[in-house]
């Protein structure tokens, strides 16, 4: 039975049209690109036809046959751009009206000579062109929903032709995005934002930084800018907000970079607008996330980054790492198990540890294991596979989402009390990556401390003395960069103290803890050293404070009742052992890089974890 495509369609397209939703008829196919998947395809309207290029959220059409040679389509979005000298319909929606269907008439390519003959055409002669001459109630008509005649925008009526880039760009979906396209806008949330960093290259120095966004069809894409667009944007960019982005050029995404489900990056230039949204109605999500069960995990490549969510389990101090550059940073690790019946280990880094860290290890040292959602971790397989944080990781604890509410029903139904399986390296429950357990007599017996490198160790000790004589020490309150100098200070003459190393004068100076303290477990006693973070850790209170109850105050009372409160505790010491010379000495110095009470339900993990390890050896004698 004849279908009725929609007369001059093609022509009319060329001419500005984006509203009259035609049918056209697809007469060709062909896959093109080698590090993409993009379709080109010919578009008929029985008397023309015009190359177009189908939208990567489109290609499934193509692959599942529901748009082929023959297929009559309705087109819902689309619009016409100059690629190389070429007009290109670019479809951004569509509809399969018939999946197949013989060649309608015999279309002709449209020249720029069809395209200005058809601009003088009246505006009402978008009617569907009879295919042959039959009665009219033979005739199979499939009209668009709705098909009004193709209208000129208001603002421009009777002024003759439009001058180029002078229509204010469509606001299309994120998705729809491609580099054929010569005008676009999109409203879409800022889900994470980047550092600021700064480069050197043969070009001389630089700056950039980027930003992702999500819209409300669920597309996301990353924004860059460089150099002056830097100043432009980057405090006007917020985590959260609604903008209204256009002119900026799209180009291949840096995977290696880049890991949002877009073949695209946007690049904001000189003339590139950004405006802020306050009013947006709530309709774009916060954040999208594409969960990957733990399971799953084991078998995915390593430095990829993916989406994943679990119970948190345990919570381990952070401790502070020093990067290759000599920076100093901090370290978290907890551990996260799901229904899959595994689990893995997550790191934190950075400012994750004391934020989003320190809220989780509280949660749990009070016997509540959050669900935590990770947009965006990164996968190690260094000794099994571990997740750690990235500059654009992003933690939700507890989030409002069914995969949450899953998690939750299943570990208060089931799995608070089923055991799993950890696709991570074998590592002490409770304790860090890389950590090693040791009772206080082993730290001498295996001679630690001695190589070239200190140890770290882990140690499970009880306080048994306190030393109140020098308990702290005078500091330099000054700052040198981003770091106080804490180097020791000293009265001058005019009463004021004065730094060596600053060579300056303060009326005040700071105070920082230099606690000796004699720690004793079931093996033997040593005694370790405890400065400021570690000490304030201990006595719960600022050296400051204590240096004004002893020696201002004179409130021995109160004094002693602080120190005698901390004996006789047990804690967890994270041990730093070094050998150095004093004098003509060799003596092993012990310091405290970080104490935490003992949480005794990971305790008794680590002890029936070192039972279920030591069985299968007692069943071989």
């Amino acid at each position: 039975m004849p279908v009725n495509l929609t007369r001059s369609a093609i022509a009319m397209i060329n001419g500005g049209d984006v509203n009259s939703k035609p049918l056209v008829q697809v007469v060709d196919i062909k896959l093109i690109g080698n590090s993409q998947e993009r379709y080109r395809l010919l578009l008929s309207d029985s008397e023309s036809t015009q190359h177009a290029m189908l939208a990567t959220q489109l290609n499934e059409h193509v692959r599942t046959g529901r748009v082929k040679k023959g297929s009559i389509i309705q087109l819902i979005d689309y619009i016409c751009s100059t690629v190389q000298n070429r007009r290109i319909i670019v479809v951004l929606n569509m509809e399969t009206i018939i999946p197949e269907y013989e060649i309608i008439g015999n279309p002709k390519l449209l020249t720029d000579s069809d395209t200005r003959t058809n601009k003088s055409m009246p505006n009402n002669n978008l009617e569907p062109s009879a295919r042959s001459r039959v009665p009219a109630n033979n005739v199979q008509s499939f009209r668009p929903t709705v098909q009004p005649a193709y209208q000129p925008p208001p603002n421009y009526k009777i002024q003759g032709p439009i001058m180029k880039n002078e229509a204010p760009a469509r606001i299309i979906p994120i998705a729809a995005l491609n580099p054929y396209q010569g005008r676009w806008a999109i409203k879409a949330r800022v889900t994470a934002k980047g550092d600021l960093r700064r480069y050197n290259n043969a070009r001389g120095d630089g700056k950039v930084f980027s930003f992702d966004l999500l819209d409300s069809d669920g597309g996301e894409i990353r924004v860059t800018c460089f150099n002056n667009v830097v100043d432009r944007f980057y405090d006007f960019i917020e985590v959260g907000k609604v903008y209204l982005i256009s002119k900026g050029s799209l180009k291949p995404a840096q995977k290696n970079f880049n890991h949002l489900k877009n073949e695209w990056e946007i690049f904001l230039e000189s003339n590139s607008t950004v405006e802020l949204c306050p009013n947006e109605d709530g309709s774009i999500p916060r954040l999208q996330f594409s969960f990957r069960p733990i399971n799953e995990i084991e078998s995915a490549e390593n430095n990829s980054i993916l989406d994943v969510i679990g119970i948190v389990t345990t919570v381990n101090p952070s401790v502070p790492i020093l990067r290759k550059n000599g920076m100093e940073t901090q370290r978290r690790i907890l551990n996260l198990k799901d229904a899959s019946g595994k689990s893995v280990e997550l790191t934190l880094w950075g400012d994750f540890c004391n934020k989003e860290g320190q809220k989780l290890q509280e949660m749990v040292d009070s016997g509540f294991s959050p669900v935590l959602a990770v947009k965006a971790g990164k996968v190690n397989d260094f000794n099994g596979k571990t997740i750690g944080t990235i500059s654009s990781t992003q933690l939700v604890i507890d989030p409002d989402c069914p995969e949450a509410g899953n998690l939750r029903d299943w570990f208060e139904r089931e799995g608070k009390n089923t055991g799993s399986i950890s696709i991570s390296k074998e590592i002490m429950p409770g304790g860090s990556k890389n950590e090693i357990r040791k009772t206080l007599s082993q730290i001498k017996d295996e001679g630690l401390g001695r190589s070239d490198k200190p140890d770290w160790v882990t140690a499970k000790a009880t306080i048994v003395f306190i030393k109140t004589d020098n308990f702290c020490y005078t500091a330099c309150p000054l700052m040198i960069g981003d770091r106080q100098c804490n180097k020791k200070v000293t009265r001058s003459g005019n009463k004021k103290w004065i730094c060596d190393r600053c060579n300056q004068e303060f009326e005040e100076c700071d105070y920082r803890f230099l606690l000796q303290v004699q720690i004793q477990d079931h093996t033997g006693l040593t005694w370790v050293t405890a400065f400021q973070e570690s000490g304030e850790e201990i006595l719960g209170c600022s050296a400051k404070e204590m240096y004004s109850l002893k020696y201002e105050l004179q409130d021995d009372t109160r004094f002693g009742e602080i120190i005698r409160n901390r004996l006789f505790n047990q804690y967890l010491f994270r041990l730093k052992i070094k050998e150095e010379l004093y004098g003509d000495e060799q003596k092993t110095k012990i310091t405290v890089v970080k104490v935490d009470k003992v949480n005794y339900s990971a305790e008794s993990r680590y002890l029936l974890d070192l039972i279920r390890k030591n069985l299968p050896i007692r069943k071989q004698f």
